[in-house]
């Protein structure tokens, strides 16, 4: 099958470039893959980071096309032809945010009137913190869609209620395995943020927004036997000193580190490393690139009961669910992770979970989901059955 695809890449940072980019690398291990790419993907007063180019000196990067001024419409038009011209039997687009919306409405109808179907691969159909009105732009642009694949049952069932008859693959976040490891030992890995072998040590990782919900996580730790401590890394979009003031606040200073940067991809290992579980405490959200992370290193994870989360951290097998929003319950969760062999059995559980996550599993969804266009929906449910 031929397939043109559209999305982020290197030099752009981030889970989606990382996501897209081997997404792209899986389909071209037995498909022909046109990718498409930016040549600037968000104007600099949209992107909320200090930059959007990654500064990782170990790049993941697929041969790409950068065809794409997210500023300048006539290179839709032209995207749009261009793959037209080249016939694919399907073009692929992700959607994850409503500012693309101008470029999907192009490329789609384009390739729908040219008869290539599309398929949607949905990170979110919302973004966290969105309007309402956000999901009105998404089903306008997902409308064009010939088939769907979700990373949650919930979204599924939107896509399904708004899109009725249309085939829908049930997909998930594979793992990031294909980022820098050296096989640094725990013992190194702690020394580099110069915490001790023996400490009990949680991880917070990733852009710091307010629907992460790191506040509830302070409080909680707050709340937490008193020698476990918090490694907080990742680049704050919000105002890092008001987190420091409730950290002053709840006089956790000695007890939690900040790193405060992008961390690039071959300085990811030591984190993962270096931690006895991360922590999710999101308020919303369909999913996280960074709870895959820790499935890659089998770290336990303690993640908010939203979105797809709970179908990916499963409560008691490969790490701990608890209501968003509730500090006090975060709190117990903490402390059973650290219970007798709780952490050694939820390692167990994320080295399982690392098996069925792969990037060949989701591609074998793709194919199912595009093979299933045109066919009546009895016929799909009885290939189902």
């Amino acid at each position: 099958m031929k397939i043109a695809v559209i999305g982020p890449t290197h030099p752009y940072r981030g889970g989606l470039a990382h996501f897209t980019t081997l997404l792209v690398r899986s389909l071209r291990s037995r498909h022909q893959v046109d990718f498409y790419s930016y040549t600037r993907q968000y104007p600099r007063w949209l992107f909320p980071g200090s930059t959007d180019a990654d500064p990782s000196s170990t790049a993941l990067a697929e041969a790409c096309e950068r065809t794409i001024d997210s500023l300048n419409p006539l290179t839709y038009w032209n995207t749009a032809r261009r793959i037209v011209a080249t016939r694919p039997d399907l073009l692929l687009l992700q959607w994850w945010t409503p500012f693309w919306l101008p470029l999907y409405l192009v490329v789609a109808r384009a390739a729908r009137r040219a008869g290539i179907p599309v398929l949607f691969l949905c990170h979110q159909l919302v973004e966290p913190d969105s309007s309402a009105a956000e999901w009105r732009i998404a089903r306008l642009g997902l409308g064009l869609g010939n088939a769907y694949v979700t990373m949650t049952m919930r979204e599924h069932e939107i896509v399904a209620q708004a899109f009725p008859g249309r085939p829908i693959g049930d997909g998930f976040h594979p793992v990031y395995d294909q980022l820098p490891r050296s096989g640094m030992t725990r013992a190194a890995a702690r020394a580099q943020f110069g915490i001790a072998e023996d400490a009990r040590l949680l991880l917070f990782f990733g852009f710091v927004r307010r629907y992460k919900g790191l506040g509830y996580l302070l409080d909680a730790l707050a709340q937490a036997p008193a020698d476990v401590r918090l490694l907080i890394a990742g680049e704050f979009w919000e105002d890092e000193a008001a987190y420091r003031q409730q950290i002053d606040r709840l006089g956790l200073r000695e007890r939690v580190l900040i790193e405060s940067r992008y961390i690039p991809n071959e300085a990811i290992e030591p984190y993962f490393v270096a931690a006895d579980g991360l922590v999710l405490p999101y308020l919303s959200g369909s999913q996280s690139g960074v709870g895959m992370l820790a499935v890659d290193y089998e770290l336990p994870v303690i993640a908010s009961a939203v979105g797809g989360l709970g179908e990916t951290i499963i409560d008691g097998d490969n790490g701990l669910v608890v209501p968003p929003a509730d500090s006090a319950a975060l709190a117990v969760a903490i402390g059973r992770l650290f219970s007798d062999r709780r952490a050694e059995q939820l390692r167990a559980g994320m080295a399982r979970m690392r098996i069925r996550r792969s990037w060949d599993a989701l591609v074998d969804i793709i194919d199912t989901t595009v093979a299933a266009i045109g066919e009546p929906a009895e016929q799909r449910r009885s290939h189902a059955q």
